[in-house]
């Protein structure tokens, strides 16, 4: 069975997230998506918010699961038998970022390799900052993500208001 890990902090997630994850689903007999618990970041939503955000978004796809972590990347892989770590692509810049993390994790976990997908077009410019920013001008958010989470961002900024 073909296994990978979608690693991210997903605060919040997005239909970029989205795009990556059911293109993934297509490649690999299973999915985790795994979502990162930062002590070093003070995220907009709790790991619970985010992990029960991304289950409902995926709950139409039965190989995804989602799970939270700590620790290293590769640790994770391994922990979940996975052979592959799937990233995406925007921009040239998150190549040579991602490629510099996937070559230090290749020396960690030889037997681990890192699978690139570009964005889709549409998703190109997409990322959690943009999101977070655009809705804490009270700009409507509808376009980039599930309205469900643009519902629960928009109560987030509201809250902190």
């Amino acid at each position: 069975m073909s296994i990978a890990i979608y690693p991210g902090s997903f605060d919040p997630m997005t239909y970029g997230h989205l795009d990556l994850i059911k293109r993934a689903s297509l490649l690999f007999d299973k999915l985790v998506v795994g979502v990162l618990v930062n002590s070093s970041k003070t995220p907009l939503f709790s790991i619970e918010e985010r992990v029960n955000m991304i289950e409902r978004a995926i709950s139409d796809i039965p190989n995804v699961e989602v799970r939270r972590f700590t620790g290293l990347t590769v640790d994770f892989a391994l922990e979940c038998n996975a052979q592959a770590i799937v990233r995406g692509l925007r921009a040239v810049t998150d190549y040579e970022y991602e490629l510099s993390i996937a070559q230090t994790n290749r020396v960690l976990r030889h037997n681990i390799d890192s699978v690139f997908l570009a964005t889709s077009l549409e998703y190109a410019y997409l990322s959690s900052t943009v999101v977070k920013e655009v809705a804490s001008y009270g700009e409507d958010i509808s376009r980039f993500v599930p309205g469900f989470v643009a519902d629960a961002i928009m109560q987030k900024i509201q809250k902190k208001g």
